[in-house]
């Protein structure tokens, strides 16, 4: 019963969204081009994705033969598509970027390939370089790795340090969240234009949903206790939330209601934010000087804590097959390239070594090239990633694994429509009292189903 209405919740979520997208997919993955093959990937509107849509033709295609038709949407519509897709048994991707979230449940619905065998025939791939926690999180319950990495990522927090310099403030290399909202009010307008901090405020469990449930969870709180109680409406988080509102209502960007990973990205890079908490992955761009104001500029420190010794979360972009592909060779082919030490390379050469899509392998950051231009985030990015504990995040146990997130079928539903009624509160159109105690009769309703 539980798995006919995970199913049903899955494809009726998805079906919403996809309205949005329909008409941007790519073709059928029967699609072929003058006798040779054409795989049709679904990625997430990254820059590291970008890059590599960017970079396949002159390097993979040439190489192979393989032609690759890229499908590149925004992270809350990739969600839908995606889901939409590979739960209804569509057929339309040979390949896909989800996450650790998707990767058991979908494992266990028997909708994904097992990739660890095509892995472990490419000795130049070199599974066991593969960073350890990154693993774990896209395996199935058999063990097995059912998503091949394309970058890991926890979550940090950056700053400008010119301004911090100008107003004499030492950002702590671990921060207290109350140090952050301080910093905060003083680096406000420090320069014409410039907010306090930028934090995600668009509705989506990936989203606003991925950062505020870090700060839920070393405010103490939880979605749910390991009994399967809901406590969305419970004191802990409802001051994490209370706080995170407030944060970004009296200091952070201008149209915060509608701010995700890339506007909050653009705004830090463009000098329009002092600083920022989100993924590490985040780094790259920011160093990039042919496209960001404040590279070589930016200062990291840790995910900002309250109740737990760390609050950084574990997450990684990974390439997935679905079992529906009829090109499973080509597909394979194509996983194994991007997630490679190969392709790492290319980026580096070609792009800039800041823009490696890196915390996957452990060789990478063993290469003085990644070392140079990763000096200033790239030992907090693996610290990061290594001190994140999915199945202990915060102060109390838990029913299931996940820093960021629930890992249910039923929270990408839930998580969505909570994180809905908390942006509307960020845009002053309800408060986080009636948000929470809207979103704790949602939890209650997932948290009865698992308690029988």
């Amino acid at each position: 019963m539980r798995t006919r209405r995970s199913f049903q919740l899955l494809v009726t979520t998805a079906a919403a969204g996809s309205l949005l997208v329909a008409c941007s997919g790519a073709g059928g993955s029967s699609s072929t081009d003058g006798g040779g093959k054409t795989i049709n990937v679904l990625m997430v509107g990254n820059p590291q994705m970008e890059d590599i849509a960017k970079l396949t033709e002159s390097t993979f295609t040439k190489d192979t033969g393989i032609k690759v038709k890229f499908t590149i949407l925004p992270e809350n519509e990739l969600r839908d598509k995606v889901t939409q897709d590979v739960a209804t048994q569509a057929g339309q991707y040979d390949v896909a970027t989800i996450g650790a979230y998707e990767v058991p449940i979908w494992q266990k619905n028997g909708w994904l390939h097992e990739l660890g065998s095509y892995a472990d025939k490419d000795t130049a791939f070199d599974k066991a370089d593969l960073l350890k926690p990154i693993v774990t999180s896209l395996s199935g319950s058999d063990g097995k790795l059912y998503a091949l990495p394309f970058y890991g990522e926890s979550s940090f927090l950056m700053y400008n340090k010119d301004v911090m310099k100008a107003k004499g403030i030492t950002v702590p290399e671990h921060p207290t969240w109350q140090q952050i909202a301080d910093i905060a009010a003083e680096v406000d307008g420090a320069e014409p234009g410039m907010r306090g901090i930028c934090l995600r405020g668009l509705a989506g469990w990936g989203e606003l949903g991925a950062t505020l449930t870090t700060v839920v969870n070393t405010f103490g709180g939880t979605w749910f206790t390991k009994d399967w109680k809901a406590e969305v409406d419970s004191a802990a988080f409802k001051k994490a939330t209370n706080f995170y509102v407030d944060l970004v209502r009296e200091h952070g960007q201008a149209g915060a209601a509608q701010s995700g990973f890339t506007e909050c990205l653009n705004a830090m890079s463009q000098k329009k934010a002092a600083m920022w908490y989100d993924a590490t992955s985040a780094a790259g761009s920011l160093e990039d000087a042919a496209t960001s104001k404040i590279a070589g500029h930016v200062g990291y420190a840790y995910a900002p804590t309250v109740e737990t010794e760390s609050s950084g979360w574990l997450w990684s972009w990974a390439w997935a097959m679905p079992k529906t592909t009829k090109k499973a060779d080509a597909a394979s082919q194509f996983m194994l390239w991007a997630s490679s030490k190969e392709y790492e390379k290319l980026v580096g050469e070609k792009l800039g070594w800041s823009r490696v899509p890196a915390g996957k392998r452990a060789s990478t950051y063993a290469l003085p090239e990644y070392s140079k231009a990763a000096g200033s985030f790239g030992d907090i990015t693996l610290k990061s990633i290594e001190a994140a504990d999915p199945a202990d995040p915060g102060v109390q146990p838990r029913p299931t694994v996940g820093v960021q997130y629930v890992a249910v079928p039923e929270f990408q539903d839930l998580g969505t429509k909570v994180t809905q009624e908390i942006s509307a509160a960020i845009a002053g159109k309800t408060t986080v009292d009636k948000a929470l105690t809207d979103g704790q009769k949602l939890a209650e309703d997932v948290a009865e189903t698992y308690r029988k």
